[in-house]
């Protein structure tokens, strides 16, 4: 080649080089730049945001004040704390608990991943708030308050959580009224966290254990869904059932004591759920099918019956995911995995999460999932996790991070009341019913206060945002979004 030609070829080849750049920053390449350790710090602060009751003294969400505490005393039971679901100032108790069991099992199968980014103990921190709540919700046998605060009321207010003056009512499940949708899944939420306190607060583990025992036994003895009997929670966290709380919950209490008749009820279950289409705070049979399936890959168990069920069903779920299924999952152009127009990112953190753990599964038992399209190796649903969390936190059609406070491009106006009000702590002045939605509410400008670590609903289906306060379906976060995300963001930090 002379040293002419040679010298093109150098420019064009500077050149492609160049191109090829540019176009990875227009796709929205972040996965070598994504700080994950940055995004997990952040996604366990957002829990101290959503705190209700006193707050302690190592807050470091520091725009927060106290709230709601005198929470339960139209019940004389002390309900103080737990966490508020949303951009709301209901706590809800339904995906309160999925919250708390999403936190526990974060919190126990990335135990050392946690404690590599020194998040362990924050984990833990706001996997108490929780289960300390849930705890105090519980005061007898077959009783188990399941929400404080009207949704009506208080949507029809845009309020600061620390001078609100909505009706604090609660609401509960007992003999006469049952919930086993609900109580199953406290039972759950108890008996996963128990495993996570297990090594550090033994005593507070086997409180965990007794409460999940008997709220699983109330839960089996009463059947039926809990928003019969709490109805002012129908219009926003309405069950489709109770069989998977069960089975989730069995699970989660065979996984934490070892005891055969948790197994036994899995065995002689009279339904495995089927192939989910859908993790979420109202479907848990995907996740009960994963921890079954943990027992199969193990050896602990047979491939035989019920058990392979549940292992059939966890995997056509992955495969479908990873478009090798009989049944895809839809995915935007931009590569997220899309469920359902409303919150969808709620579901697509659920699923990553489930990704992450059965790639741990997989490795541990030195095997893969064999679907209707081909092989799918552990490394490849990690893969594809870590490319949902790619797009959250920016790579995507609008190069924006939908993590609250990572990055620079994230939404400055999620649909929060805490956040978009001016915190009490900068000025005491009441913030009335109806003036927050015509001070706070209407206002155009970015909220005052950052809700770090916070994940908004996400984009449409054509990987569009608008980043509007008024838009609750796209920009409202909450808890159940986030828990599930703790675990994939210390899987891949």
């Amino acid at each position: 080649m002379s040293s002419v030609s040679s010298e093109c070829f150098t420019k064009i080849k500077g050149i492609s080089i160049v191109l090829l750049l540019l176009l990875s920053v227009t796709r929205g390449d972040v996965s070598e730049n994504a700080n994950y350790a940055d995004a997990l710090t952040k996604s366990l602060l957002y829990f101290e945001a959503q705190r209700s009751g006193k707050l302690p003294s190592n807050q470091r969400v520091t725009w927060r004040g106290d709230s709601a505490l005198r929470d339960g005393a139209d019940a004389h039971v002390n309900l103080a704390g737990g966490y508020y679901d949303a951009g709301d100032n209901v706590k809800f108790g339904f995906p309160l608990a999925f919250t708390t069991t999403m936190l526990a099992w974060s919190s126990v199968e990335m135990e050392s991943q946690l404690k590599a980014r020194k998040e362990h103990q924050n984990a833990l921190a706001a996997l108490k708030w929780a289960t300390d709540y849930l705890i105090n919700a519980h005061p007898q046998p077959n009783v188990l308050y399941g929400q404080v605060g009207d949704g009506a009321s208080d949507h029809a207010c845009w309020m600061r959580p620390e001078d609100m003056t909505t009706p604090r009512t609660s609401y509960r499940i007992d003999a006469q009224h049952p919930g086993a949708d609900l109580a199953g899944e406290t039972a759950a939420a108890m008996a996963a966290a128990s495993l996570a306190f297990a090594s550090s607060n033994a005593v507070y583990a086997k409180t965990l254990i007794y409460h999940a025992k008997g709220l699983f036994n109330f839960a089996k003895a009463y059947p039926g869904v809990y928003h019969n009997f709490i109805p002012k929670a129908a219009g926003f966290y309405t069950s489709s059932g109770y069989q998977d709380e069960l089975l989730w919950a069995a699970a989660w209490l065979h996984r934490a004591t070892g005891e055969q008749t948790y197994l036994d009820y899995l065995i002689h279950a009279s339904s495995s759920g089927g192939v989910s289409s859908i993790f979420s705070w109202d479907n848990k049979f995907l996740g009960a099918q994963v921890l079954a399936a943990k027992l199969v890959l193990e050896g602990k168990v047979k491939n035989v019956g019920k058990m392979a069920e549940y292992k059939s069903m966890a995997e056509q779920f992955i495969c479908n995911c990873a478009q090798k299924g009989s049944n895809n999952i839809k995915k935007t152009r931009g590569g997220l995995l899309w469920f359902l127009p409303w919150d969808n990112l709620q579901y697509t953190t659920a699923a990553s999460f489930v990704l992450a753990t059965y790639a741990k599964y997989l490795d541990a038992a030195h095997t893969s999932v064999r679907c209707p399209r081909g092989v799918l190796q552990a490394s490849e649903l990690r893969n594809l996790a870590r490319a949902q969390v790619d797009y959250i936190l920016g790579s995507n059609p609008k190069k924006m991070s939908y993590m609250v406070g990572y990055g620079t491009n994230y939404p400055r106006r999620p649909h929060h009341r805490g956040a978009s009000i001016v915190s009490i702590k900068m000025d005491h002045r009441p913030v009335t019913c109806k003036g927050g939605y015509g001070t706070w509410f209407n206002n155009p400008k970015p909220n005052p206060n950052v809700l770090v670590g916070a994940i908004v609903g996400g984009l449409d289906e054509n990987d569009a945002y608008g980043d509007n306060r008024s838009d609750p379906q796209h920009g409202e976060p909450d808890t159940v979004t986030v828990a599930p995300l703790v675990g994939v963001l210390a899987a891949i930090a």
